[in-house]
């Protein structure tokens, strides 16, 4: 088990967000040990990047985005769901973020679907709140240091497939001229 270095994650937002598909969360919860493959993320950066949380300023909910790469900037979106990001970026930004948005359920998927609620595991982990809640991933993962083996990391995981697809981001306002959603299909 190879956990990924702060190496991996100090280059461009956007080729960590590629590189990110195909790689493991792993999410341990006492004894339990829960993961999935990652299978779509969202690149955001800085001051280029006018969809991205640290477009204009330093705030106390996206100061994760300007620390060191491959932490945690997980946040409380809609007053009810928080998402999960991975800080990335190279030198050339003062911040930028990976959004996981979706994982295949691989190990804990009883603990998942009692935490989510639902059966269903086509729809168990589809979507950047409902991996959130699956992998009890809340505010308390806020700052951690994804290099290291502690409750949450990523490790090396599957071959990724050849192909990504890229896709305008979910949700946003602006930019979204940019193709900087990257989904694989892992079959």
């Amino acid at each position: 088990m190879t956990i990924l270095s702060r190496t991996f994650y100090s280059r461009d937002t956007i080729i960590v967000a590629k590189s990110l598909l195909g790689k493991k969360i792993i999410r341990k919860i006492g004894k339990h040990e829960i993961s999935g493959i990652i299978i779509e993320t969202e690149a955001y950066r800085h001051r280029d990047d006018p969809a991205s949380h640290a477009f204009r300023k330093i705030t106390e909910r996206n100061k994760a985005m300007f620390d060191e790469v491959g932490k945690a900037y997980v946040y409380f979106t809609y007053g009810m769901h928080y998402c999960f990001n991975v800080v990335a970026r190279n030198s050339k930004f003062e911040a930028g973020a990976v959004l996981i948005r979706a994982i295949i359920p691989e190990k804990g998927i009883e603990i998942m679907e009692k935490n989510r609620g639902i059966k269903d595991r086509k729809k168990l982990t589809d979507g950047p709140a409902k991996l959130t809640q699956a992998l009890g991933i809340t505010k308390e993962h806020y700052g951690v240091d994804l290099t290291t083996d502690s409750k949450l990391f990523i490790i090396e995981g599957v071959k990724r497939p050849g192909k990504i697809i890229a896709s305008p981001r979910i949700g946003i306002k602006n930019a979204t001229d940019r193709l900087w959603n990257f989904k694989i299909s892992i079959k």
